[in-house]
């Protein structure tokens, strides 16, 4: 029975990974021996993974056998391992925490051995030490420990004695140990800054207690005889806190920069980068004095943030004489942005240029895109798809899954371990060239692997294959829900292709989880109970939260879809101002007003992918060309 269970295995994963995707048992046994290992049952295990000699995964059950009680004793076999799946994914989480015990149990030798350079401050400070004792020349090292000590946090204890060897050695310079405290002050740990203090000559200590301060509070700078000596570094100080306040107290701000530029001696880049920083908050904030700092902005430092405001600020005054002059005043390497065509285009027809801007939209109309639709709706005419398959033969992905790595990555994904398939995914990619990508993401739809279908077609830049890059992923539970709660499903369909690009266990840093991306809270709020983690991540349950709560926002306002899917990503509250302040204002002009960038970027995103999907499931309404009548 044995022989026959080795003979069936080896059949259907050395010649065509999908012929197992039928097959459960096998999986089933593989996820039963993981088991044993963390129950410790070495009897059962053995048993187990003699049955599953040929599958794909049980080099994984190797590596976490491995991991799970390391011992010295296993280091024979170990190094094997790590030999014959270096680079691989199954190398890194075995090869740590291999690495680690040599560490504690000072096995110096067997380290350097098998020290692979990583982000692990903890392993690079033990490789450089145990260089060093090995007789490796300080010339050769020391200077590597720079970068380990310049960064703006605490550093591991094991790195205090290479450190002062370093120190002594004459590495630690004035200019390092400011370089470290910029870093420190901006965006690292502010909690080093007093210790970082006391390595500057007594002449700067007072520049170190400066940053600190000003680090944990930037209106420190409009105190009176902050700045003392005028100094460069104290320009930089005055720098970093200025386009800090600028957001918190904008006048205060430009008060106190045009008291101080001149004295600082600010440079022409400091000033530079400060304008933009003012001309960004005061937008953003629909301050009064916007206007004019966006238009000082050199246009060296005329990045899209800087140029989505300026347009912004004139669509706000809904004036299309003044709106053309601002886009002609662009540069003319912004006149082939979209966004610029769209606006530039709309503003020719307002002031009597008809026939030029609506050729102009007419050639914009065929790109897909939010402009390109919106193009076509205020024309009322087709928009354009521009789909253009991925073609692949069956020999072309039979023989790409023949690589063991695509084998792992399958399986994984098909026993539900996302985050390990991702990796081997990858790894996967990284031997191919760009068309056998295309092959490997035609493969990964059609095993329903949605998600790496759309970021590798990204990654190799194809855009043009509409059903690979907007699957129908999910479709029934997507119907069935957005059904039940009386929405759109191509909305449906298109916040979830926005939010996660169909990966059932995304989670982002703010918290939110799973295919449609719900707080926790939100999440308590809609079902009335508390929610697990667990419960979020299973792909039904999300969709409906998901479609629930697009339910409750559209009704909030009243079937207006395009508030709805700002209030979900940006919240209820924040978008009720935001409409209330422009009342009256058209949809498409409103959408460009949005403060937050990440709101206004994902609005327009999930219109444009809402337009697609309406095409997907044969609605035939037209999405852009109501959107363009309706106002706030």
């Amino acid at each position: 029975m044995f022989l026959k269970n080795v003979l069936l295995v080896s059949i259907l994963f050395s010649s065509f990974i999908v012929n197992a995707i039928e097959n459960t048992a096998f999986r089933k046994m593989y996820l039963d021996a993981e088991k044993q290992i963390w129950l410790s049952k070495p009897d059962e295990f053995k048993k187990l993974y003699q049955q599953l000699h040929y599958y794909p995964l049980q080099p994984y059950l190797d590596q976490q056998r491995l991991m799970h009680k390391i011992n010295i004793a296993d280091g024979k076999e170990i190094t094997t391992f790590l030999d014959k799946y270096k680079g691989t994914p199954l190398d890194w989480p075995l090869r740590k925490k291999w690495l680690e015990y040599l560490i504690d149990n000072k096995q110096e030798s067997l380290f350097l051995y098998h020290y692979k350079s990583s982000s692990s401050a903890t392993l690079n400070c033990a490789y450089y030490r145990y260089s060093l004792k090995k007789g490796v020349a300080e010339k050769t090292i020391l200077p590597k420990v720079t970068k380990l000590w310049t960064v703006g946090k605490s550093q591991p204890k094991i790195c205090d004695p290479l450190f002062k060897q370093w120190q002594k050695a004459g590495y630690r310079t004035e200019s390092i140990i400011w370089e470290r405290i910029g870093k420190a002050a901006d965006g690292g740990e502010h909690t080093l800054l007093p210790y970082l203090t006391t390595l500057l000559p007594n002449s700067q200590k007072y520049l170190g207690s400066l940053w600190h301060k000003v680090r944990r509070n930037p209106a420190y700078i409009l105190r009176r005889n902050v700045f003392k000596k005028f100094n460069e570094r104290e320009a930089e100080i005055f720098t970093y806190g200025v386009k800090r306040l600028i957001w918190r107290e904008p006048d205060k701000a430009i008060g106190i920069f045009n008291k101080l530029k001149t004295k600082l001696k600010l440079t022409s880049v400091q000033q530079k980068k400060i304008t933009q920083s003012f001309a960004l908050s005061l937008a953003n904030k629909n301050h009064p004095k916007a206007q004019k700092w966006l238009h000082m902005v050199d246009e060296d430092f005329l990045n899209e943030s800087v140029v989505q405001w300026r347009i912004a600020d004139v669509l706000r005054k809904q004036n299309w004489e003044l709106i053309l002059r601002e886009l002609d005043s662009f540069p003319k390497a912004l006149h082939q942005t979209k966004q610029w065509q769209y606006w530039h285009s709309r503003s020719l027809i307002e002031t009597n240029n008809k026939e030029q801007g609506v050729a102009a939209l007419k050639q914009l109309a065929n790109t897909r895109h939010y402009y390109g639709f919106l193009a076509a709706g205020y024309l009322n005419i087709p928009f354009n798809l521009q789909d253009d398959p991925i073609k692949s033969t069956e020999i072309e992905k039979n023989t790409l899954l023949q690589h063991s790595a695509a084998k792992r990555a399958f399986e994984l994904f098909h026993i539900g371990k996302y985050s390990d398939a991702r990796k081997e995914w990858n790894y996967w990619l990284s031997q191919l060239n760009d068309h056998d990508k295309l092959v490997a993401s035609t493969i990964s739809y059609d095993e329903k692997w949605f998600d790496r279908a759309i970021f590798t077609l990204s990654k190799v830049g194809y855009l043009n294959d509409v059903d690979l890059r907007f699957p129908l992923a999910f479709h029934k539970n997507i119907s069935k829900y957005s059904k039940k709660n009386n929405i759109d499903p191509a909305w449906a369909f298109a916040i979830a292709r926005r939010e996660s690009s169909f990966m059932p266990d995304a989670n982002s840093g703010v918290g939110a989880k799973g295919l449609m991306q719900i707080m926790l809270g939100t999440a308590k709020q809609l079902e009335r109970k508390r929610v697990s983690t667990k419960y979020l991540l299973n792909a039904k349950n999300n969709i409906k939260l998901g479609t629930k709560y697009l339910k409750i926002l559209s009704d909030q306002y009243k079937g207006n879809n395009v508030l709805a899917t700002a209030s979900y990503n940006a919240g209820p509250h924040r978008v009720k101002k935001w409409a209330k302040e422009a009342k009256g204002m058209p949809i498409d002009m409103w959408i460009e007003t949005i403060p937050f960038k990440e709101t206004r970027e994902y609005v327009k995103s999930v219109m444009a992918y809402q337009q697609i999907y309406q095409h997907k499931i044969g609605k035939k309404e037209p999405l852009f060309s109501d959107l363009i009548k309706n106002k706030i």
